[in-house]
């Protein structure tokens, strides 16, 4: 039986071994490798990010919605609902593996949304 996320150490687990099978992806590793220069702090900021939108807190800073619009404009329109779908699939994957219980459901609930929400703004940029 597996446990729910109930800290920090289990959302830096989740986002470790996460984005693990995000650099490896042959088919969107790419958009991940050209434009973070330093995986380190991006996963420390990632962590920040899930363990605020899971458990409250000031700890994260950033803005997701310029950060996507801006690889979305770095790539000239590429990233589509295939890539999300990558990405969403390797997340529940992930977390499935890894935890179960109500903070876990609540994580894939929180992609999926946020997904849906960053796509739109990406998308909107391109008939601007």
């Amino acid at each position: 039986m597996l446990k729910d996320i109930n800290g920090r150490a289990d959302i830096a687990l989740l986002v470790n071994t996460f984005y693990s099978k995000i650099r490896a992806d042959e088919e969107i590793n790419f958009y991940f490798n050209e434009m973070i220069t330093d995986w380190d702090a991006h996963l420390e900021k990632l962590t920040n990010f899930w363990e605020k939108n899971l458990f409250g807190g000031k700890i994260y800073t950033g803005d997701p919605l310029k950060a996507h619009v801006d690889v979305e404009n770095h790539f000239s329109g590429q990233i589509g609902p295939n890539e999300f779908g990558i990405w969403l699939n390797y997340w529940a994957q992930t977390i499935d593996e890894l935890f179960e219980g109500e903070n876990a459901a609540l994580l894939k609930r929180s992609a999926r949304k946020m997904g849906t929400f960053i796509y739109m703004a990406m998308f909107n940029t391109r008939t601007k």
